[in-house]
């Protein structure tokens, strides 16, 4: 197995297969593959957490309910999943006591070997994703798995203790070593004037951080002034397609 990522803004992960091996995804992850790519479709996917009750855990934290499962067949075969935003595709490599945790659709592709599940929840009502919740997707088992993350990405290592706070839609990876909580920001005036979000997440070491710089919401919530009412947003062809990419981001 070899994989690429391609482009720039918008990059474009290719990976190729020899006969008999696997990639795994997220059901709608998919971009193209060659005629020798083999595609099955299933709770599980080889991803761990088999079963009806991880698939329902899964959907539940706002994942896919179903994998895809690309396998070689009778040659060496491609298949390729593409950004849905600008940004970057990080590859990690999971093993024991090297376990991830990322934004709620970081998981763009794994090995078979790769377990997915819902690692936090936490409501935030009246808070900057609108009672939406705040998810993150843990990511362990054995093998290499692709992250995809918005805009840039900025790497930092926490010593034991040390802590980061940042804006929750900012947080792209980080090690399962790394301990996470939530507070509120503090002082009213702070919160309900700053306009930076009702709540901090606090990151605190030991281990790596991964920061995105471009937050979905915040991309979603900086085009809304531009698109008007939903009426005028559209009543034009060009309005169509940008209301309708917006209401893509918002509902992911």
């Amino acid at each position: 197995m070899q994989d690429t990522v391609q482009g720039t803004v918008m990059p474009v992960l290719e990976i190729m297969l020899d006969p008999g091996e696997s990639v795994v995804s997220e059901s709608g992850e998919f971009s193209w593959m060659t005629d020798t790519i083999e595609l099955s479709t299933g709770t599980g996917g080889g991803m761990g957490g088999k079963g009806i009750m991880g698939a329902v855990k899964r959907a539940a934290g706002g994942g896919s309910f179903l994998f895809n499962t690309y396998t070689a067949g009778a040659g060496p075969g491609m298949v390729a999943f593409a950004a849905k935003l600008p940004g970057k595709i990080l590859p990690i490599e999971i093993g024991p006591g090297n376990e991830f945790l990322s934004h709620r659709h970081g998981f763009l592709a794994g090995v078979p070997g790769i377990e997915i599940s819902v690692a936090l929840q936490q409501s935030f009502r009246g808070g900057i994703f609108g009672g939406e919740g705040f998810l993150l997707q843990h990511i362990k088992g054995t093998g290499r798995a692709w992250i995809e993350v918005s805009g840039e990405i900025l790497a930092y290592d926490l010593a034991p203790g040390q802590a980061m706070r940042a804006h929750p839609g900012h947080i792209g990876l980080f090690q399962a070593s790394v301990t996470f909580s939530v507070v509120r920001v503090p002082g009213i005036a702070n919160r309900y004037l700053g306009s930076d979000g009702h709540h901090f997440a606090v990151l605190t070491g030991p281990g790596r951080v991964y920061l995105q710089s471009m937050p979905i919401p915040i991309l979603a919530g900086a085009l809304r002034p531009y698109l008007g009412d939903d009426h005028a947003v559209e009543s034009g062809a060009v309005g169509g397609v940008v209301g309708g990419a917006l209401g893509g981001l918002l509902g992911r």
